[in-house]
């Protein structure tokens, strides 16, 4: 499947599919934002948003976007300019359901954090929602306790981050 795995900038075209992808993995969370949300998110930092295409098709997206580390977006509003940082906050990865486990969200985060490292970003943060912990902890991120808002971004929500170097070396983005 490796051959036929493309990671690309969004395109127009894309945003059809990934607000249904967004509307499928957040909506029963409540979460979901909506396409003018995802589009100012992306137009935030075009250079760190991503589409995921398996032969052909949509099967994935990226969007991040420069946040103060301990900081995250707020939900219920989008805020266009953002303050010099060297945090990339990852606020959404979405693979379709029926493509997951197949390793697909490496091609994504590779991606991601090899842009983020082109652009002279020194860490990763995220929120992880929906009882994701153990897959952001598994690709090295590492908990935050009481950085979140309790329930803003649902009860089991962990702001969580990666640094991308420690001690001079590069920190393999897993």
């Amino acid at each position: 499947m490796n051959d036929a795995v493309r990671v690309r900038a969004i395109a127009e075209l894309d945003w059809t599919a990934i607000t249904a992808l967004e509307s499928r993995a957040y909506s029963r969370l409540g979460l979901s934002e909506g396409q003018a949300a995802l589009r100012a998110r992306r137009d935030t930092s075009p250079d760190t948003c991503f589409a995921l295409h398996v032969e052909g098709q949509l099967a994935g997206y990226v969007l991040a976007l420069p946040y103060p580390h301990g900081a995250y977006p707020d939900l219920r509003r989008v805020r266009r300019a953002v303050a010099p940082t060297r945090n990339l906050h990852l606020h959404d990865l979405v693979i379709a359901p029926e493509l997951r486990r197949r390793g697909l969200a490496r091609h994504l985060l590779d991606h991601l954090c090899a842009a983020a490292r082109a652009s002279a970003y020194d860490r990763l943060s995220l929120v992880s929602v929906g009882g994701a912990e153990a897959f952001w902890s598994a690709r090295g991120f590492s908990p935050h306790p009481g950085v979140l808002t309790p329930g803003e971004y649902g009860a089991n929500a962990v702001y969580m981050s990666l640094p991308l170097e420690v001690s001079g070396v590069r920190v393999p983005c897993l």
